[in-house]
Parts: C-alpha cells; structure tokens; sequence
C-alpha cells in the first residue's frame, strides 16, 4: 500500500514538473521570488544599489539579459534601467481607488481563491499607463526582446514593506506577482510560486538576515526620508 502512495506521489510531482516546464516554455515570465522585506536606502531600483545588484546576479544566473520586478504603483514612472548589462524593467499595478501600504486581509483571502479581477487595476511601465495587463506585458515584452530576451524573463515582487512586520506583510508588487502567475501558469502553480516566492530571499537574498533583525529601525528611517540619498 505505502509503495502504492509513494508511486502515485512520485507521479503527481512529475506531471506537474512536465506541466510548469511545458509552460513556462509558452509563458513570457518565470515568477521566482520576493526581492527585499525593507528597503535599506532609497531609492533601491537604481544602479549600484545593492537589491539591484541582486537582481541582476540572478538574471545572469539564469543566462537572462533581463529581469522583471513588479511594484504596488505610488508616485514613481517605474523606468526601466541598466545594471551592469543586464536590464531591469520595472512594472506597477495601480490601484485607482487608494494607495494602502498596510494588508487588505479580505483582498488577500479573495485574491487567493478567486485571482484578481483583471478589470481591478491600472498598470503602469516606464511612465506609460494602461488599462489592462495584456497591453503592458505586451510593452513589457517588446522592450525585452528589445534587449535580446530569450524565453521567459525572470520575474520578482519587490516585497518591501514601510511599516509591520515584514513576515506577515508580503509587501510590495505581491498582488501582481499573483496576478502574472495565475494569468500565465494557473490557480494550482500559482500557490506553489507563493511558496516558492515567500522563501526565495531567505536562501538568495544575502542581506535577508540584515533587513528582518533591522526592519524596525529601517523603517523608521525610511518614512523620515532618512534612508533618501542624493543621486547625481
């Protein structure tokens, strides 16, 4: 009987392995993880910060000239940049209704069930708005392949948190990363990239340990525009 279980378990795993690789071939992004918890000096998506650096370390990892992070949209255009000669495209979805930086439970439990409603937001890249995903991922790819993007671009949610505790909060670019994965990979691969994703910065993320042991006093600094530094 145990043999039984363990080969129908075996199996299960290696359906769904063929199913997010068979996928992923067709799918312009490959959700990998949460990026930051706090920000450690802002702005952070900027050349030579270290998150940046992170970012673009992963990408030439995974032999992709480009990486993808994904915001809850504020008062930033979200451009796109260069670090080193990987390129880092920035996308935001925008809430028309209020910009909150704390959690929205009942948001979460139905988004979690039922996906985001894809009429919900606005998004926004580069300074350019749209009124739905298709036509921003479709801006999205098009400057990736620009770039010389070959299959999916690697696709993280920023994760920083201004305020709370930054294991509870997903942070920043969480909705989207959820929304992209349920659109591109469906309701069943999409819990497993959370997962995935919630534990990504504790094993590739090396100032993990600083920001979780420091995010109070990170924080504090952060919304006393104290963690601001002046770009030349």
């Amino acid at each position: 009987m145990s043999r039984t279980l363990n080969t129908i378990f075996i199996a299960i795993i290696l359906i769904f392995g063929a199913y997010l690789f068979g996928v992923s071939t067709f799918s312009p992004v490959e959700p990998v993880g949460r990026l930051n918890f706090v920000k450690m000096a802002n702005p952070d998506m900027y050349p030579g910060h270290p998150s940046s650096e992170v970012l673009a370390d992963y990408a030439k990892k995974r032999g992709s000239s480009t990486v993808m992070v994904v915001h809850y949209g504020g008062d930033s255009t979200y451009r796109r940049y260069m670090e080193g000669d990987v390129l880092i495209i920035q996308m935001a979805f925008v809430n028309p209704d209020s910009y909150r930086t704390d959690i929205d439970w009942s948001e979460v439990v139905s988004s979690f069930i039922f996906g985001v409603p894809e009429d919900k937001y606005r998004y926004r890249a580069d300074g350019n708005e749209f009124d739905n995903l298709d036509d921003a991922m479709d801006y999205v790819m098009g400057i990736a392949r620009s770039n010389g993007q070959e299959g999916p671009i690697p696709m993280y949610f920023h994760g920083t948190v201004r305020e709370g505790n930054p294991i509870i909060n997903p942070g920043c670019g969480f909705p989207l990363f959820v929304e992209l994965s349920w659109k591109y990979y469906g309701r069943i691969a999409t819990y497993y990239f959370i997962a995935r994703a919630l534990i990504h910065p504790f094993l590739n993320n090396p100032y993990a340990n600083y920001e979780l042991t420091h995010y109070q006093d990170l924080n504090k600094l952060y919304n006393q525009g104290d963690l601001d530094y002046t770009i030349s």
